[in-house]
């Protein structure tokens, strides 16, 4: 941890996500006012906004973890583009770009006739984008899924928070694509249960998410191999950008279709996960320049099961709704439990722990020059 991010208050990490939140609501409030012209209107509107973005701040608490997880791997450079170039494809891209896109592709019209059918007639375009909702579960929850086995199908982890499941895991990590096979498996199950077109639209979208992840996969890879020809900036993290845009994207599919169930209103949509997206982004900092990951030993492992349960939620989703507030919630409470764990295992050691002559010798030198 560097000297200014042990200076620097919880709260410090989070000032312009509260200029955002601040901004965000007064253009919620006015988009509500100048569209119904009433008191009524612009309540109900400031308020989906603050409703979707603590939506969008409990389904991305395992994005945040993520996202530390491998920022600490990239160099200074990557870090800041990330959060600066990353921040504005996470608002504008996937919560404006990313709805408009599906909408023309599945409507099969151009982007700008769909930005108008969103002004225009939400109804239409909200019945689009939930039309939509099934290849896009099965392409995120496929991309999820292996991004959460791959972190416990490691034969190197030497950590576990629930040994009896991650021991067994990580032994039969030696056979090779074990985790492939076992996605491929549940394809193959969703896909038999639901009908016709459904069970082909599954099982395309799944494949795409599949070979997304491998390709990304393969890529970083070769970014690895090729380091020493490459320049500084490359070598720290173009692959891991690409990387967590891609599971950034996959994080909010669920949260940009889901919020069509609370509004129709593209732009409420957009400004509520934005402000949303703006607190995930300041959580990344604090967990990196804190060196949270590292001293609360079982945080990232609440994060990759809030993952696989995310994962097969959105699979579960092809086939009847469950209600958004439940996905957030599970997530969350298991971070939450991962966190209470990290910290009595914390407390156990310390106090287990009894220095030796030299140790206290050592940490009273230590204290002294400090």
């Amino acid at each position: 941890m560097t000297p200014q991010a042990a200076s620097k208050s919880v709260l410090g990490y989070f000032g312009w996500a509260f200029v955002v939140t601040i901004g965000g609501l007064a253009l919620g409030a006015f988009l509500g006012w100048n569209t119904t012209g009433t008191m009524g209107g612009l309540a109900t509107a400031f308020f989906i906004c603050a409703v979707l973005a603590v939506l969008e701040i409990s389904l991305s608490f395992d994005n945040a973890i993520v996202n530390a997880n491998k920022l600490k791997e990239m160099t200074p450079v990557w870090q800041h583009r990330f959060l600066t170039w990353g921040i504005i494809i996470a608002v504008f891209g996937m919560r404006i770009v990313f709805p408009l896109a599906i909408v023309a592709i599945a409507a099969w019209i151009n982007p700008w006739e769909a930005l108008k059918l969103a002004a225009t007639r939400p109804e239409q375009y909200a019945e689009i984008m939930q039309n939509a909702h099934l290849p896009i579960a099965a392409f995120g929850g496929t991309f999820l899924m292996m991004v959460g086995l791959t972190y416990f199908f490691n034969h190197e982890k030497d950590v576990h928070w629930i040994g009896f499941i991650e021991k067994r895991m990580a032994h039969f990590a030696t056979v090779k694509g074990v985790e492939i096979a076992f996605v491929l498996v549940l394809v193959l199950i969703f896909s038999s249960v639901l009908d016709g077109g459904d069970s082909t639209a599954f099982l395309h979208a799944s494949i795409y998410g599949l070979l997304t992840f491998l390709l990304v996969e393969v890529l970083a890879g070769f970014l690895d191999a090729s380091q020493k020809t490459m320049s500084a900036a490359a070598r720290g993290g173009f692959g891991a950008f690409l990387y967590l845009e891609i599971l950034d994207a996959s994080f909010s599919f669920d949260g940009v279709i889901g919020a069509f169930a609370l509004t129709q209103n593209l732009f409420i949509i957009a400004i509520g996960l934005g402000i949303g997206a703006m607190y995930v982004r300041s959580m990344t900092i604090m967990l990196v320049e804190k060196g949270t990951l590292a001293h609360y030993r079982y945080l990232e492992h609440g994060a990759f099961y809030a993952i696989l349960i995310l994962s097969v939620i959105m699979y579960v989703q092809t086939l009847f709704h469950i209600p958004e507030v439940i996905t957030g919630l599970g997530g969350a409470a298991l971070i939450g439990i991962s966190l209470w764990s990290s910290i009595r295992y914390n407390r156990r050691n310390a106090l287990n722990h009894v220095p030796a002559h030299g140790e206290q010798h050592e940490e009273q030198h230590d204290r002294a020059e400090a």
